[in-house]
């Protein structure tokens, strides 16, 4: 089997780390791996599959050779770095928001729409954790009654703010129960034991930016620039795994029946739905593995072609770090690196 040299950028952030993981787990074909992050954490020293690695500090000239970049680290830098790699010949799995809505630049989520890989121009957007998680668990239903409009609400844990929104949890819990006041330095407000219902700015409607990606990116990975998205973006105080309630409207009706036995053999899917076992997907559950659980399926009553559901997924894994490394998998399988 053919190997590639590897490099992922920002590998000592709570993402990097993921994606290495997954690449040991899933036997992606590594030749040479290269693992960059800031000057601050050049020097350390991390050991895959029986090899220790030094991670090196990331600049323009760090990608000579390299096959695919995978890159975990912040808008700015990937704007930065992500072209020097590209000119250097690799292909670019960029998992920050830098290049989604750039209409040269395919946002893939595998199960859904693997052939835009093929579009590629040197970098490919991995989309927002909450838009992977949510047409994951859609995918099918829209293929069998496309969706119109969908209403959302996800309840999303920490991880999403990185390493320093799990340590920020840790610390107030800590700190609360000594008696201490909770500081808030990676939220806007303390998040253990509370809700904040905002992921980033607001606009000039009162929508956050986390809150209009559900609707830009679903419309442009779905194909579909008539989707109709209302989203409500909340943080809740969970570790790992995000969840989301969610109410699709669509062109024809999808009975429940139906919509259990599509998703019962969707890819990338684990339907847990058994209501008088008191079965459905909890975040708790949904951590640390790579399906998304989708359950508490039921006919929305106040409206025609209407279906409602609830669903959780990892957001460091499928999220995140998962769905770069199954992009990459895709270009080894249609020889396009």
């Amino acid at each position: 089997m053919k190997k590639y040299n590897v490099a992922i950028l920002g590998a000592t952030g709570a993402v990097g780390k993921e994606m290495l993981e997954i690449l040991g787990e899933r036997n992606f074909p590594i030749n040479e791996l290269k693992l960059l992050a800031s000057k601050k954490s050049a020097g350390g020293e991390v050991e895959f599959k029986g090899k220790k690695y030094i991670i090196e500090e990331a600049t323009e000239n760090s990608f000579e050779n390299i096959d695919v970049m995978l890159c975990a680290a912040e808008n700015d830098i990937s704007i930065t770095l992500s072209p020097a790699a590209v000119m250097a010949g690799a292909v670019v799995i960029d998992n920050s928001s830098a290049y989604r809505m750039d209409e040269n630049v395919p946002l893939v989520v595998p199960e859904v729409n693997p052939e835009d890989v093929k579009k590629h121009k040197g970098i490919i957007a991995n989309p927002n954790c909450s838009t992977i998680i949510a047409l994951t668990a859609l995918n099918e239903l829209n293929s069998y009654a496309k969706i119109n409009r969908m209403i959302v609400s996800t309840y999303q844990a920490v991880s999403g703010a990185g390493i320093n929104g799990i340590k920020e949890l840790d610390k107030q819990v800590k700190d609360i129960n000594e008696g201490k006041e909770a500081v808030a330095n990676a939220f806007q407000y303390q998040i253990a034991y509370n809700l904040i219902p905002q992921i980033g700015d607001f606009d000039e409607i009162g929508y956050s930016q986390e809150e209009m990606k559900m609707q830009n990116e679903g419309r442009k990975i779905l194909h579909n620039p008539n989707l109709k998205v209302n989203c409500t973006c909340i943080r809740v105080p969970v570790y790992r795994s995000h969840s989301e309630s969610i109410t699709i409207e669509t062109e024809k009706e999808i009975t429940v029946e139906k919509a259990r036995e599509l998703l019962n053999n969707a890819e990338g899917v684990k339907l847990i739905d058994d209501l008088q076992n008191k079965k459905y997907p909890m975040p708790i559950e949904s951590s640390d593995q790579d399906l998304i659980y989708v359950g508490r399926i039921r006919k929305d009553i106040s409206s025609d072609n209407s279906l409602v559901l609830w669903c959780c997924g990892d957001q460091i894994r499928k999220g995140a770090a998962t769905n770069a490394v199954q992009i990459a998998e895709v270009l080894v399988k249609e020889n396009l690196i």
